[in-house]
């Protein structure tokens, strides 16, 4: 059985562009900060997420108002 995301794309916080990939199954974040993405249709804001968190939330876009946190990767698989 096989263990761990299947792709991984860099993400570019947008308040308009859902991810090209359609909605991830986590967002990890590489630099501490808020992270503000749209899950279930709903913009919701994880604050103070700190450096190498995964956020294990299906979400289709991140946006740039109010996201502080850098170095965002959306994964996609079974993680």
């Amino acid at each position: 059985m096989a263990y761990g995301y299947t792709t991984a794309a860099a993400i570019t916080p947008s308040d308009a562009t859902n991810f090209t990939l359609g909605a991830c199954d986590a967002i990890y974040v590489g630099g501490a900060g808020a992270v503000v993405a749209i899950v279930g249709g709903s913009a919701v804001t994880f604050a103070a997420v700190p450096v190498g968190t995964t956020l294990r939330v299906s979400a289709t876009r991140v946006n740039a108002t109010s996201t502080t946190a850098t170095n965002l990767v959306a994964l996609y698989g079974n993680g």
